[in-house]
This record gives C-alpha cells, sequence and structure tokens, in this order.
C-alpha cells in the first residue's frame, strides 16, 4: 500500500504535516478529511521521506513551515496562493483563517510579508478585493475583479478554484512555448561561438603559410582571412559595439515606437505571426469567458480581457468591442467587420451571443486556439532546428574551403 505525504489544516487553523497509507489518493483524502483535516497537498512520498519518518518513528509534525527558496513574488507564487486558498475555503475556513494557515506554511519572506498584509487588511475590516487593491502590481485588474465577483455572489472558493486553473493554463502555455525555444537558442548561441573561435582562432594560424602567396591566393581564401585578423585584433571593440547595440535596441524596443514596431513585425512573420495572433486571442478569449462565467458584466469582462492582451496590434482590433457593446452591437459583427479575426473566432462569439453561452464559447475557443499555439510551435521548430543546424555548418564549411582552397594554391605554386 503506497504511503502519501500530506500538509492539512486543522479546524483551528493549525498546519498538520505528514504521512500516511491509503491504497490511492482519493481514499487518502477521505481518510484525512474523516480526521477532520483540510488536506492542502497530497503526494506520494519519497523514499527520503519515508526514510526520516523510519528514523524519527513519528507519522505526523504538527506546524511546520514550507520550505521556499526564492525570496521574491512570481507567478507562481499567486498561482500557489491561490489555488490553497480556493482549497481551504471550499472546505470551509474563512478568508482570515485560510491566510493565516498559508502564512504558516510560508517560508519565503516577500510572500510571507504579502500575505500578512492581506490579512492584517482583512482583520481591519476591508473586503479581500479591497486588500488585493493594494498590491494590484502583484494581482492585476483581472485577479481582483474575479475576486470581487465571487465576494458580491458568495462563492468565492468557486472563483479562485477557477482562478487558479486560469493561471495553471496560462503558465502550461508559456512554458510549452518558452521551453520550445530553448534548444534552437542554445543552437544559435554555439553557432555564434564556434564561428567567432574559427575566424579569430583557427584561421589566423594558417596566415604565415599564406604571408608569401598575396594575390595569387583564392578571393575567398583571402576574404576569411581578412576577417580572421579583424576578429583577433579587434574583438574588444566588436565585443563593445555588440553590448552597445544589444543595450540600445533593447531600451527602443521597450519605449512605444520599439514595441509598436516589433508587434507589427512579429505579426508579418511568416510562421510566428500566425502564432502570435492565435496566443493573444486564446489569452483575450479564456480572461473573458473566466470573467463572464463568474458573474462579471459583460462590458468590464471585455474591457479586462482587452487589457490583458500583450500585442498591441491586436490589442488595437479588440479594443472597438467595449464601445460596440455598449452601443448594443454584436460582438461578433465588430469582429467580423474589423477584417482580422479568423471565421472559427467569429463564429464561435456569434453561437456565444445566440445562445446565451458566452462565456463557455470563448473558454471553448481558447482551449482550440492554445492547442493550435502548441502544434504550431512544434512543427515550425521541426523546421527551424534543421535549418540552423544547416546554416551553422555552412558557416564552418565555408571556413573550411577557404583555408584548403590556400592550401592547394601552395601546394601548386610549389609544384
Amino acid at each position: 500500500m503506497p504511503n502519501f505525504s500530506y500538509k492539512a489544516a486543522r479546524r483551528n487553523g493549525g498546519i498538520e504535516q505528514g504521512q500516511i497509507s491509503a491504497a490511492s489518493e482519493q481514499v487518502a483524502l477521505r481518510q484525512l478529511r474523516e480526521k477532520g483535516l483540510t488536506p492542502v497537498r497530497l503526494q506520494v512520498a519519497s523514499g527520503a521521506e519515508l526514510a526520516a519518518q523510519a528514523k524519527s518513528g513519528k507519522g505526523q509534525r504538527p506546524a511546520v513551515r514550507l520550505r521556499r527558496q526564492k525570496s521574491t513574488i512570481g507567478r507562481a507564487e499567486i498561482q500557489s496562493m491561490t489555488s490553497e486558498l480556493a482549497v481551504l475555503l471550499r472546505a470551509g475556513l474563512p478568508v482570515d483563517r485560510a491566510l493565516k494557515v498559508q502564512i504558516d506554511m510560508s517560508g519565503n519572506p516577500a510572500y510571507t510579508e504579502l500575505l500578512q498584509h492581506l490579512l492584517d487588511s482583512i482583520k481591519g475590516g476591508k473586503p479581500f478585493s479591497h486588500a488585493l487593491e493594494a498590491r494590484s502590481q502583484h494581482f492585476g485588474n483581472f485577479y481582483i475583479n474575479m475576486v470581487r465577483s465571487g465576494e458580491a455572489s458568495g462563492r468565492l472558493g468557486k472563483v479562485l478554484s477557477d482562478l487558479g486553473e486560469y493561471l495553471e493554463r496560462s503558465r502550461e502555455v508559456r512554458s510549452t512555448v518558452v521551453s520550445a525555444l530553448i534548444y534552437p537558442a542554445i543552437l544559435a548561441v554555439v553557432a555564434v561561438i564556434s564561428v567567432i573561435v574559427m575566424l579569430g582562432f583557427v584561421v589566423p594560424q594558417f596566415e604565415a603559410l599564406f604571408d608569401d602567396m598575396g594575390d595569387a591566393l583564392p578571393g575567398l581564401t583571402r576574404a576569411v582571412i581578412g576577417m580572421g585578423n579583424t576578429v583577433k585584433a579587434w574583438w574588444w571593440l566588436i565585443a563593445i559595439i555588440v553590448a552597445v547595440t544589444g543595450y540600445g535596441l533593447r531600451n527602443w524596443l521597450a519605449s512605444p515606437a520599439g514595441k509598436a514596431w516589433s508587434d507589427r513585425t512579429l505579426l508579418r512573420l511568416p510562421l510566428a505571426g500566425n502564432v502570435v495572433f492565435k496566443y493573444e486571442t486564446a489569452r483575450f478569449s479564456r480572461t473573458l469567458g473566466t470573467l463572464l462565467g463568474n458573474g462579471v458584466s459583460i462590458l468590464q469582462s471585455i474591457n479586462i480581457a482587452v487589457n490583458t492582451v500583450g500585442n498591441s496590434v491586436v490589442r488595437s482590433w479588440l479594443e472597438p468591442l467595449a464601445p460596440a457593446s455598449k452601443s448594443g452591437r454584436r460582438l461578433s459583427d465588430t469582429l467580423m467587420e474589423s477584417g482580422n479575426f479568423s471565421s472559427l473566432v467569429i463564429q464561435m462569439v456569434r453561437v456565444g451571443e445566440e445562445s446565451g453561452r458566452l462565456d463557455e464559447m470563448t473558454l471553448e475557443l481558447a482551449r482550440i486556439y492554445d492547442s493550435e499555439v502548441q502544434a504550431d510551435v512544434k512543427r515550425g521548430l521541426t523546421l527551424l532546428e534543421p535549418l540552423l543546424i544547416l546554416v551553422m555548418g555552412g558557416l564552418i564549411a565555408v571556413i573550411i574551403v577557404a583555408i584548403l582552397m590556400g592550401i592547394l594554391s601552395v601546394n601548386d605554386l610549389a609544384m
């Protein structure tokens, strides 16, 4: 029978950590609830945990503080806080006691300070949504309005559960794209370093062999040797130019003009443009559907969803939706008139409006586009990786061929 390690909240708000033997995860959860515990985390116990338990002879340890290595607050911390709060609230704990449980489990100073601020605000008589507004840099309007709708409807636990799923889904899509780009980025860096090493260190080794050849050397050989000498003599200047250019380009891209240019350029790229469009449309649809499904007004939902779109060009295409909705027009008609959205987007929104299930249809659209984004990224990388290898091999091959041509020329003169 497998062992499960758990962290659970007692009815008085305290934290209990230990291990339990059960036939399955569902059975373990039921056993914990029968003991009056609210499971926060449950996972199969590792070998190290089992050894520690056997050595100590204890099955449970009360009020254990969970270690967190990071000292900053990122998306992972917010997602974890949201999911754990949802579990505790749906188990019947009030918000203040649920926050106290999370504070007892935290080992991250910045995260603990955030939770303590929220707890102090609630104890001071403020609603949870108002406490979040003071830390809007961590949560944003979407998160705060979702919590506000949960407070108004009395379904805060359900809303936080939906929020946790939304954040987890967004993280998964982002992680998939980033992880897929790591290998091509490594290939590109290796290609650049290989060419620099060949030009700066390998090619100059043959210069003495070619000194007496003069114009008799093939043009390609002379060009490669010239580039090698330039890299060897002026590498420090080249490094400074690259660093200054990179810094300036980064600052310019962060400016409104640079951001607008990069957003337009991305959408025009053959493969990446379609991926960016689908990614941003999925983000908008997921946000809109989540907000509508939790009772936020359609006008407010549209405004918040539009502001979550990162690409300024796609955002400008979506901005007419709020005025159109305010004037009583259909969103699908506005999307069709813009001429920038696919028939799938228009039809899904139209079906949602006609059936009164706009929240469900936009969430379904987000799921479809999320799947297509992941498939398109994999398909693009299938083409990009061999292309990078060919380019890297081609550049090195040109350098090697140039050196071999020079050596053959020396042999011809000797004969």
